[in-house]
């Protein structure tokens, strides 16, 4: 009966708002005693120019949408178990790399490109999932434009990974049935100032390429905690990843915004603004910087000269039986998150949920709940984001670095020892190139 009602008051919502609102200022001009009649000629007269415009910024974003949609359909998606080889010995610049080079930002030569072709830059996600008692990392990408990209480059980076081409979606084993199982969602992103870089493999020390035992791999936490799902739990991590770009009218944009490296620069001026003088009886000796603030400023300008993606992090929690849900299988997915952060600069933290901090308050009938489930979970298996909060925007996608986001999904090495793991059966060698080739004729002489 409640979706009926969603239904019907959806298709008539819009028509009976317009009907309160015309009934709604007749009402005050009469009670004001002005006489409409002049002021809906001269509303009349003047629609020719506020019609055409009114009608423009209505339908301008939906029609956007609508061809940016039917250009991402046209592609195809697909989805890609990656199995990482036995032995790693890259550093996750490797991974960089990767990114680097699969970033297209899908220029637009001409206005039909972007209002009629629909081209924009296309969404990658890179997820980590448990799927069978195994800890699986997943790549779910364009079909057309980019599948063939991905493992050429994966293949190039990571000699003996496996990658192999799923005919079904992994995510299709959970549906979205409240009566049978039961889930919770999560978004994560950047806690401070997207400029502000978080904790990268280069304060980790692997740029220095340490020995396997040497590292500390800031993945390990997540994926230890993954291997510990039990045979009716599921816990998948996604990184929705879409290449950064400037907006402008060109670009189907009405506002015209650039990109984070103006905001970068803006930010180290106004760190080396904020210095003050050490010397009370000469205010033009300035302070020095901090070591704090001197590694953060090099970070800035290290991260904004790279290639740039809007990421989106979202994680899930699932239990295939509703009567097993165990809530403390959640709190080492929100720490596991942790481990890029650098107190004082940016971390990556929990910004919305699919639950309230009082149920009792904000969804007395758990209506609300149940609606956000459902969409998080078709959202996540459609590779689709939408802000959670809706108000602040607070979860709202935030720019990394290749740099950042390598940092945070990458392929590991044997320092990453745990069994559940999915690696590739054995090592896989290249034959030698100088083996001879045909068939000897003199074998038997």
């Amino acid at each position: 009966m409640g979706d009926l009602f969603k239904v019907i008051f959806g298709r008539y919502a819009g028509k009976l708002f317009l009907i309160l609102g015309l009934g709604l200022i007749i009402y005050l001009f009469t009670f004001t005693g002005i006489n409409p009649i002049p002021v809906f000629t001269l509303l009349v007269a003047l629609s020719p120019i506020w019609v055409p415009l009114t009608l423009f910024h209505i339908f301008f974003e939906r029609w956007q949408d609508y061809t940016g949609l039917k250009f991402q359909d046209n592609q195809g998606r697909v989805t890609l178990w990656i199995k990482p080889p036995q032995e790693v010995f890259k550093s996750p610049e490797a991974m960089e790399s990767v990114f680097s080079q699969l970033y297209n930002s899908y220029s637009r030569d001409n206005l039909i490109q972007t209002y009629i072709d629909g081209k924009r830059p296309l969404t990658f996600s890179f997820e980590l999932a448990t799927v069978d008692g195994e800890v699986r990392f997943y790549a779910n990408v364009p079909k057309v434009k980019v599948k063939n990209a991905l493992e050429s480059l994966l293949y190039a980076n990571y000699p003996g990974i496996e990658i192999v081409e799923l005919p079904v979606d992994y995510s299709a084993e959970v549906k979205n049935d409240l009566d049978k199982h039961d889930f919770m969602g999560f978004h994560f992103v950047k806690k401070d100032d997207e400029v502000l870089p978080i904790k990268t493999y280069i304060e980790f020390g692997h740029d220095r390429m340490p020995k396997e035992e040497e590292k500390f791999e800031p993945m390990a936490p997540l994926l230890e905690h993954l291997g510990k799902c039990k045979p009716h739990e599921r816990i998948w991590i996604q990184w929705l990843c879409t290449p950064h770009v400037k907006q402008d009218f060109k670009n189907g944009f009405l506002e015209k915004k650039g990109t984070w490296e103006a905001a970068g620069k803006a930010k180290i001026k106004e760190m080396m603004a904020a210095e003050r003088s050490s010397d009370p009886d000469n205010p033009a000796t300035p302070s020095r910087l901090t070591q704090g603030e001197r590694d953060t400023i090099a970070a800035i300008e290290r991260n904004i000269g790279k290639y740039a993606y809007e990421v989106s992090i979202r994680a899930m929690y699932i239990t295939l039986d509703k009567t097993k849900f165990d809530g403390d299988m959640i709190g080492p997915i929100l720490r596991g998150m942790s481990q890029w952060d650098i107190i004082g600069r940016n971390g990556v933290g929990l910004k919305w949920r699919t639950d309230f901090d009082w149920n009792m308050i904000s969804d007395p009938t758990g209506s609300k709940k149940k609606y956000y489930k459902k969409r998080e979970l078709d959202f996540y298996k459609g590779r689709n984001w939408i802000d959670g909060d809706a108000k602040g925007h607070g979860d709202a996608p935030k720019v990394m670095s290749a740099e950042e986001l390598a940092s945070m999904y990458h392929i590991p090495g044997k320092s990453i020892i745990t069994p559940s793991l999915s690696r590739v059966d054995a090592i896989r060698r290249n034959a030698p190139s100088n083996l001879p080739t045909g068939i000897p004729t003199n074998l038997w002489q």
